[in-house]
């Protein structure tokens, strides 16, 4: 598989322009915008056009083409054929988009970790998208946190803090009805602009030009819930049947027993699950790879001695794609829950989740045999030099 997109993290880059982590997260984060020049110093960006189009023709990268002509807005899904985007015109308001860089761009995935501040089970993706000058995908709004690095270009972001999210109708994009502006800014490479939730922006090209957006994950209490209630409900061992030894006669045999309600009110409050279960299924749950993704087993044959081999004297690395979470002794790949008691592996477990990566080393037999196996599954490969 093809990995495009290398770029050197500078040390002169200050995402925050010099703030601390603890200072954005208290002032800003969830609460107000915040623009920072030159966050990452002259950055160009970690694809440029033409890896742009070879990775809106891939079936397993999630790409999407937005146009405006004569004032109505349209939107189309990739993948596209390299015919579609030859057609695309020099004088049409039209941006591309393609989501999750970090799964195919080493550079993207290291631009994306540069975010750590925010935890990974927050973090979702990065986007790039290019547009032309005047292009767009119209004003908007987010559910969820986002920041707006500016690559090749500048660009004019207009933000509103409005509460009226009205959208306009018979349109597939969320384009807000009644948009107005409160401020305005100009961002030229390097500079980016943090955003809240539900914080109404329209980011109009000046020039032909990329922006890179950082999303963070913000799941619905709904789907929260629901997908809790699955999980326990697919886990949950329970013995015995409903009895009811003190039922009395009643008044009208089709309604439904208080007794029978208050039976099952106190099942339900009865401990059926524990904050351990909670934190399981979080776990889980945000480590599952989104329904577009896939991974591929590696090319070459290995045994298990010649991996081990391999894997002391090179180190291992995650698989781009790969969401490893942890909690306590509890580790979450993809999904997939291990628990590992043993200290040296455990804090090696830690390292590889939050470094994603681990130097070159001895490794335990244990260990050996959950790297072969996610190595096996294209979950982890050998580290490059």
């Amino acid at each position: 598989m093809k990995v495009i997109g290398l770029i050197q993290i500078g040390a002169g880059m200050q995402l925050l322009g010099g703030m601390s982590a603890e200072e954005f997260l208290r002032d800003y984060w969830q609460k107000k915008p915040l623009l920072i020049r030159q966050a990452v110093p002259d950055f160009c960006g970690v694809v440029d056009w033409q890896e742009m189009q070879e990775l809106a023709q891939r079936d397993e990268v999630l790409s999407r083409l937005v146009e405006r002509r004569d004032g109505s807005w349209s939107l189309e899904r990739g993948p596209f054929t390299a015919r579609r985007l030859s057609r695309l015109g020099d004088d049409s308001n039209w941006s591309l988009l393609v989501s999750d860089l970090n799964h195919w761009s080493q550079g993207g995935a290291e631009l994306f970790k540069q975010f750590n501040f925010i935890p990974y089970a927050r973090l979702d993706d990065l986007m790039v998208s290019y547009a032309l000058t005047d292009g767009g995908v119209g004003p908007h709004f987010d559910s969820y946190d986002v920041f707006l690095l500016q690559a090749v270009g500048r660009k004019c972001w207009q933000i509103s803090g409005q509460s009226d999210h009205s959208l306009v109708e018979g349109v597939s994009l969320r384009i807000l009805k009644n948009f107005c502006v409160d401020q305005e800014w100009l961002l030229e490479p390097g500079d980016m602009l943090y955003l809240p939730p539900k914080f109404a922006h329209n980011g109009i090209a000046l020039e032909p030009g990329m922006t890179y957006s950082i999303g963070f994950r913000a799941p619905t209490e709904q789907e929260l819930i629901s997908q809790f209630l699955m999980y326990v409900a697919e886990r949950m061992e329970r013995e015995g049947i409903y009895a009811d030894p003190e039922l009395s006669v009643p008044s009208h045999p089709a309604q439904v027993p208080d007794l029978m309600v208050g039976k099952l009110t106190a099942m339900l409050k009865g401990g059926l699950w524990q904050e351990s279960d909670v934190g399981c299924f979080l776990g889980s749950y945000l480590s599952e790879p989104k329904p577009h993704v896939f991974f591929d087993a590696p090319d070459d044959d290995m045994t298990r001695d010649q991996f081990a081999e391999a894997a002391q004297a090179s180190g291992v690395m995650l698989d781009l794609k790969t969401q490893m979470l942890f909690i306590g002794q509890q580790f979450f790949v993809n999904g997939e829950t291990l628990e590992v008691m043993d200290q040296v592996d455990h804090d090696l477990l830690v390292q590889l989740a939050d470094m994603r990566r681990i130097a070159p080393q001895e490794l335990s037999v244990v260990m050996l045999d959950y790297f072969y196996g996610w190595f096996q599954c294209g979950y982890l490969q050998l580290a490059e030099s």
